[in-house]
């Protein structure tokens, strides 16, 4: 018997990788791209997370900065006063105690009548001066429990004024620029203690002049 050949019918078959590959690729790409995508927005949103979570971290410069002395006059809101006499006191009072004063504007009134007088010294002269009856007030300006700044004030005989802040003390007698600058210096320190005007007390003994 003779074989018969069969004709072998040609299938069309594509080659899938070319295009397997081709959609891998793009696939490949795809999911890059989602990934670049999500990591942009993750990005945006970090962005914005740590800006915001930053502004209330940002201070404010406070309205008044911390000074002392003179620079200060305005942060005080208490001032302690003790009044010292060198001869007699007046009957019922205690001249070695010290008294808290916590009305802030009398108190930065009085400080700034003292810086006023001791930033306008007068002249340095020989002068002669009424009777001294020795009495002087010392104190201590604070803003809350810091302290601004101390003074010495000595209301009899040739009035005196001295403010020290920070180790430096600025000095003056009230008489000339020092009293034009400071013209309610013995009012303002009365307002705050209450007591009798400078030098009605009456000394034991005879009266001390200075010159």
């Amino acid at each position: 018997m003779e074989r018969m050949t069969r004709r072998v019918r040609r299938n069309r078959m594509t080659d899938a990788r070319p295009l397997r590959g081709l959609a891998g690729l793009l696939g490949t790409w795809g999911v890059l791209g989602t990934g670049l995508l999500f990591a942009a927005l993750a990005g945006c949103g970090s962005v914005v997370a740590s800006s915001g979570a930053a502004a209330p971290a940002a201070t404010t410069a406070p309205a008044h900065p911390p000074q002392v002395g003179c620079a200060s006059v305005n942060q005080a809101t208490a001032v302690s006063i003790r009044r010292e006499m060198r001869l007699m006191a007046p009957v019922g009072t205690n001249p070695i105690s010290s008294t808290i004063y916590r009305q802030a504007a009398q108190v930065q009134a009085l400080f700034g009548q003292l810086c006023a007088a001791v930033t306008h010294p007068a002249p340095r002269q020989l002068m002669d001066c009424p009777a001294d009856f020795g009495t002087s007030y010392v104190g201590t300006f604070y803003d809350s429990s810091r302290v601004l700044a101390t003074f010495t004030y000595t209301a009899s005989g040739c009035e005196r004024v001295s403010v020290t802040a920070a180790g430096k003390t600025l000095a003056t007698m009230v008489y000339g620029p020092a009293a034009v600058a400071a013209p309610h210096l013995a009012t303002d320190l009365d307002a705050i203690v209450g007591t009798p005007k400078p030098g009605v007390m009456q000394p034991q003994g005879g009266a001390a002049h200075t010159s």
